[in-house]
């Protein structure tokens, strides 16, 4: 990937710590939820067999940052001329996606509180790697965990807890793991729906680059315990997929962050800003960059 113009750097890294493309609609958590990490691709969070969210049909389950987004039911309608946040069923795979503009310069994130906050370290690095940053997500879901209404991050794709944008952006990207790492679920089922995830994206987006940033946590020799496990883990998923793979299973003590923390796993402002430029020089040296813009004869 080539390097992003100066120009679109710095306005990228100014809608880093402000307001990105807005993401996935996600259904409302429900509080004290109980959520079963063994739960499979085809179980709810009770481990029973999810079925289609009640609801008009063709209506948004739940709604996103896009508010009142158009469902537009009709496939044969052009998407190209309908308005941003719209909810499309595109008819190459049936799903239901929503209209973005200028998907070329779009990186999807998909991820957990990390990633969520708008000034999240993978939403800055993104940003200042060029990209505009659709987030596919919820804070306390995983590869296998799950909260509330809204399912682990293959169910919720499966089901349409969060929609994936329309058309083709550049790059697709995986963080997470920490959720799973809480609620005790299996190597087996972090591997098994890490898989199916991967390859479910790889089916939608076949022209797409992907990478996959792990578990932050302190180090296995510093207490990271089950999260650091986790984060070597999702290396090896990423290794067996031929993914660029970020791990990020020791950063907070390996940058010195401990101080920045707001709780035992989250950081404060100050944190993500630091771990948001870690993470960005991480992506420069993988060629994790977006294409300088083209521009036209004179121009």
């Amino acid at each position: 990937m080539r390097n992003a113009s100066a120009l679109f750097r710095f306005a990228a890294q100014m809608v880093a710590v402000g307001v990105l493309v807005g993401g996935c609609g996600q259904a409302i958590p429900v509080k004290n939820a109980d959520a079963v990490p063994g739960a499979g691709p085809t179980q709810d969070l009770h481990g029973e067999p999810w079925r289609a969210p009640a609801g008009a049909p063709g209506e948004p389950v739940a709604a996103g940052a896009g508010g009142n987004r158009q469902f537009v039911a009709a496939s044969a309608q052009n998407p190209a001329t309908l308005p941003a946040g719209s909810i499309y069923r595109n008819p190459a795979n049936g799903r239901q996606e929503v209209i973005v503009k200028d998907s070329q310069r779009m990186a999807v994130l998909i991820g957990d509180s990390q990633s969520e906050p708008p000034h999240g370290w993978p939403r800055q690095a993104l940003a200042a790697a060029g990209y505009k940053v659709f987030f596919c997500g919820l804070g306390g879901t995983g590869f296998v965990a799950a909260n509330g209404n809204t399912g682990n991050y293959l169910i919720a794709l499966q089901r349409g807890d969060w929609r994936l944008p329309y058309g083709e952006p550049p790059l697709v990207v995986i963080q997470g793991g920490g959720n799973d790492a809480a609620r005790g679920a299996t190597d087996a089922q972090i591997t098994s729906n890490a898989g199916q995830l991967i390859d479910t994206l790889r089916q939608r987006y076949p022209a797409s680059e992907f990478a996959m940033i792990g578990t932050l946590a302190r180090g296995a020799n510093d207490g990271g315990g089950r999260r650091s496990q986790v984060d070597a883990l999702l290396g090896t998923i990423a290794a067996k997929h031929g993914i660029p793979f970020v791990s990020v299973g020791d950063w907070l003590t390996r940058y010195h962050l401990t101080g920045m923390l707001a709780d035992g796993v989250h950081l404060n402002v100050q944190g993500h800003n630091e771990l948001g430029k870690v993470l960005g020089k991480r992506f420069k040296a993988l060629g994790i960059e977006a294409e300088e813009a083209e521009t036209s004869p004179g121009h």
